[in-house]
């Protein structure tokens, strides 16, 4: 009969293969480097970046670097809450294999990795998550003010464009109407959607005509230039949404490799961390 407390041979007296006290001190101590390099990478971008210089990099190469940065916070955090998700576990005792015990220490450095991306996740809809937001948008409207400034609102011409369409003739007194300069500017607005209809183009040049007392080939070239203008607007417009749709595609992807690659090397630094609990 055995005594209580004594090792019996052949019978495995292995502990429970998940240790979550190891697993959140783990986490734990990668979301505080997640955070703490988070900050650091902020620090620097705003040093980057300056709404007092032309220089400013666009936003592509912002995101790209951003990016990039978040991959290096991404392995590093991985790799400390691992390491200390598989040291920290208990040893497993006697009679389970030397793979099984790997498994484990892996699978605890796995896990670790899978609640700091939870942990990271609940900060971001929290009030740190605001202001790291905060923090995003202020950097990226410092990238993007150079790009956006004067396509801020394509659907709509500006109202200095539409001043500059009804000024009157040197010869005439007469205002235009606010009227007037509102149906401008939705027929100008269509050319969102395609060239602007002859139709349309000749009306305009009678509406600017009668409202500036402006001749006909006058007004035709007022009507031209602000057609130039607006599609000029608009272009820049297509382009800033461009740009951004490239640099909102790069930052996922390069977030996604980098979750992986992280996913990986916790699973690796657990298994380090579990030798060198063994050995020590």
């Amino acid at each position: 009969m055995a005594i209580i407390g004594e090792t019996v041979p052949g019978v495995v007296t292995a502990r429970p293969g998940v240790t979550w006290a190891a697993i959140f001190a783990g986490a734990v101590v990668a979301t505080a480097v997640t955070v703490m390099l988070t900050a650091l990478g902020s620090g620097i971008g705003f040093a980057w970046v300056s709404p007092n210089t032309a220089t400013n990099p666009s936003p592509i190469a912002f995101t790209v670097t951003a990016a990039i940065w978040l991959i290096i916070v991404q392995w590093v955090a991985s790799f400390f809450g691992g390491y200390l998700a598989g040291r920290l576990r208990p040893a497993t005792g006697q009679g389970l294999h030397h793979d099984e015990v790997m498994f484990r220490d892996t699978a605890a450095g796995f896990v670790a990795w899978a609640v700091t991306a939870l942990l990271v996740l609940a900060l971001l809809t929290t009030g740190l998550g605001s202001v790291l937001g905060s923090v995003g948008k202020a950097a990226s409207a410092l990238v993007e003010s150079s790009a956006t400034s004067s396509a801020s609102s394509p659907m709509a011409p500006s109202s200095y464009m539409l001043d500059k369409m009804f000024r009157p003739s040197r010869n005439s007194a007469q205002t235009s109407s606010p009227a007037a300069k509102a149906e401008a500017g939705r027929i100008l607005a269509t050319e969102v959607v395609g060239p602007l209809d002859p139709q349309d183009h000749d009306y305009l040049v009678q509406l600017v005509e009668a409202q500036t007392g402006l001749a006909p080939a006058d007004a035709t070239g007022r009507v031209d230039q602000a057609v130039a203008d607006e599609n000029q607007m608009i272009a820049k417009a297509k382009q800033a949404a461009n740009v951004a749709r490239k640099a909102a595609a790069y930052f996922a992807l390069y977030t996604f490799f980098s979750m992986l690659v992280g996913a990986f090397i916790a699973c690796v630094a657990g298994a380090i961390g579990g030798r060198q609990r063994d050995t020590y």
